[in-house]
């Protein structure tokens, strides 16, 4: 088996997909694990991205419909989580506003990540080696402190926290997981991000979302297919059992072996 079998196969990726068909599954098995943990609904941050905006989309359906069914109010709570001042919020609430989110929350992280910047500064110092926290330390804490946020609110609102990672950031290791912060369910996980945007259309997700350049939002200017060297195509084709360019395939291989880790169970002995 080729390692591009292997990956296919351990990520779930299916060549074609009928969008209409995943958005069922991927609702009903979100119902599902509401109903098994006891909880009264579902969280998901809305970074403005397509991602979270499908991922919401999803978690609507899903609690709107176990409310209809039982009788009793189920909530999806939409996270908004600025970093200061973020130039595209207002595309985070076009999603709220797209999918009718009755609940919705702002929690500014920028004073919490400085601050956990300046003691780590401190802690620097303190063992003689005194430097600013770089540019990607900074950005997990952003994304770390996100998701201290979220589980704050979902402990007491008693919330199954919803992750969008998906099988195009797996295999590279560009998502929130173990030492990022965990999550409790993910929806899109065995979808590649081709196949996440033939969902986006299918729901109704805004075009000012469809046509965004993916980004975690880790620093200003930043992109997912800057950042790592390969574009999402290449990345989708190959995930659908594609030939793709040799550099683009080694590329994506070697940072698929690189962040195994984060795809693999927390170790022990």
């Amino acid at each position: 088996m080729s390692l591009q079998q292997e990956v296919i196969e351990r990520l779930g990726v299916k060549p074609e997909i009928d969008p209409e068909a995943e958005v069922r599954k991927r609702v009903d098995f979100l119902k599902e694990h509401v109903r098994k943990s006891g909880t009264t609904g579902l969280l998901i941050a809305i970074s403005g991205g397509i991602d979270s905006a499908v991922t919401t989309g999803l978690c609507k359906k899903a609690t709107d419909e176990l409310s209809a069914e039982t009788g009793r109010e189920y909530m999806t709570l939409g996270v908004f989580q600025p970093y200061g001042e973020q130039a595209d919020i207002a595309d985070s609430y076009a999603v709220a506003e797209a999918f009718n989110l009755k609940y919705r929350v702002e929690t500014n992280i920028e004073e919490a990540v400085n601050e956990i910047a300046l003691e780590v500064e401190h802690g620097f110092k303190s063992i003689g080696m005194p430097r600013h926290l770089s540019r990607g330390g900074k950005g997990n804490v952003k994304a770390r402190t996100r998701m201290v946020m979220q589980y704050a609110l979902a402990f007491d609102l008693n919330l199954l926290v919803v992750g969008t990672d998906h099988a195009s950031e797996a295999i590279t290791g560009f998502f929130t997981k173990w030492g990022d912060g965990a999550v409790d369910i993910t929806p899109l996980s065995t979808l590649n991000k081709r196949q996440v945007r033939l969902l986006a259309s299918h729901l109704g997700v805004p075009k000012s979302v469809l046509d965004k350049a993916p980004t975690a939002g880790l620093w200003e200017g930043q992109t997912d297919e800057g950042e790592l060297g390969i574009t999402y195509d290449a990345n989708s084709d190959y995930l659908e059992g594609k030939a793709i360019d040799d550099e683009a395939r080694e590329k994506l291989e070697k940072q698929y072996l690189k962040t195994y880790h984060k795809r693999d169970p927390i170790p022990g002995i």
